[in-house]
């Protein structure tokens, strides 16, 4: 059995796959915001399972209920009504922040948009989906073609027909695109993996109208700014959204895979047998989300995700380095972008200490969990400060 980082690092690199730029330490270990690697090493996380832990590494609670629901029953297929099941689907219900009436449950962020865009077609009756320039919505082909960047497409060109692209924050290209054959409109209200670039509230708000006026459905991606991230429970809550479908997973089932979709007024119940899902909703992932929403509301990670963002952004932005261009965000959600390639400074950074994240090539991405201290944040901006200034 491989121990080390090295050993671990050698044994895994011989058999993936190779889609993956691997970084050359073995994660072992995690606790809170704090991770450790196969030779001990200690790290501040702020990669977070890419936004999946908001609720912290083993997060006491969430542990005990997989253990509990581990020990009753772990998988039941959604043909059959499961009491966990349906606790969760009302709790998602009562925690949406528009008048939400349905949900359906699957195993990721990608497969709660994939679900949204054939929900779109099947109930407008429509083929044709707008989404934005700098957009990700996940790798599997109906998500993949929402998703702007060239070189997640091109190697599986042609994708499914009926998708363009427009600028995002342009209302009037948005008002330009949408036609009557117009499905629906995908948005996310902070593109993330483009840069972590929060979007302007009035253009979501006449996004909403004009989808509205048009008689598309309007899909509003929160899987990574959703639960607490961005400082509400939700980021739509900022901007008073009511969406036709809402995708959320990452943090819905604290760091156990899961995905969502909520549906409006507008969806209404779906026809019998159009979509379906094996392991989406099961009993396990459905535990561990109860658990994760409990101790999201209890321990007020939203308002402590918005105070704390804050004061991350102002220490970064005091740093005043003069590689650094911009410092943006909302909460815990935060992009550095410089004035230079990102790559080699993410891994100054690993060497220092600190997990971070790529969003796009030239941005610094920091999604820490919600339970990180001031303290460990005062740590992350002196190691940045650090590196920038080598």
């Amino acid at each position: 059995m491989p121990h080390s980082n090295q050993e671990i690092v050698e044994l895994e690199n011989r058999y993936t796959s190779g889609l993956y730029n691997k970084r050359p330490i073995a994660l072992v270990r995690g606790e809170g915001a704090h991770v450790w690697d196969a030779d001990g090493r200690e790290y501040i996380d702020c990669v977070g399972g890419h936004g999946v832990v908001n609720v912290g590494h083993c997060n006491p609670d969430v542990v005990q209920a997989i253990c509990e629901q581990a020990k009753t029953m772990i998988t039941c297929p959604p043909s059959f009504p499961n009491d966990k099941r349906a606790l969760l689907m009302a709790e998602l219900i009562r925690i949406a922040p528009f008048p939400a009436e349905r949900v359906f449950l699957c195993n990721s962020g990608t497969e709660a948009v994939e679900a949204a865009l054939k929900f779109a077609r099947l109930v407008t009756g429509r083929k044709g989906i707008i989404a934005t320039k700098n957009a990700f919505h996940g790798r599997t082909f109906g998500a993949l073609s929402a998703t702007w960047n060239v070189e997640y497409r091109r190697p599986f060109e042609p994708l499914v027909p009926g998708f363009l692209h427009v600028t995002y924050g342009d209302t009037t290209a948005l008002a330009e695109a949408i036609t009557d054959d117009t499905a629906a409109v995908i948005l996310e209200v902070v593109q993330g993996e483009g840069g972590v670039r929060p979007g302007d509230g009035a253009y979501l708000r006449q996004a909403q109208e004009l989808c509205r006026e048009h008689g598309a459905l309007l899909i509003i991606d929160e899987v990574q700014t959703g639960f607490g991230r961005t400082g509400r429970m939700f980021a739509s809550e900022y901007y008073g959204l009511e969406p036709d479908l809402m995708c959320v997973a990452k943090s819905i089932a604290g760091g156990v895979p899961m995905g969502a979709v909520l549906m409006g007024a507008r969806v209404g119940e779906l026809q019998s047998q159009t979509h379906g899902t094996t392991f989406g909703g099961n009993p396990l992932a459905c535990a561990a989300a109860l658990a994760a929403i409990r101790y999201i509301e209890t321990h007020h990670l939203p308002q402590r995700a918005a105070e704390l963002g804050a004061y991350f952004m102002d220490k970064l932005r005091a740093l005043d380095r003069p590689l650094i261009r911009e410092v943006r965000g909302l909460g815990l959600m935060v992009g550095v972008e410089l004035k230079q390639r990102a790559a080699g400074y993410l891994a100054k950074l690993m060497d220092a200490g600190v997990l971070a994240l790529p969003a796009g090539p030239i941005v610094l991405r920091f999604l820490p969990p919600l339970v990180i201290s001031r303290e460990d944040l005062d740590t992350v901006v002196k190691v940045v400060g650090d590196v920038l200034a080598q």
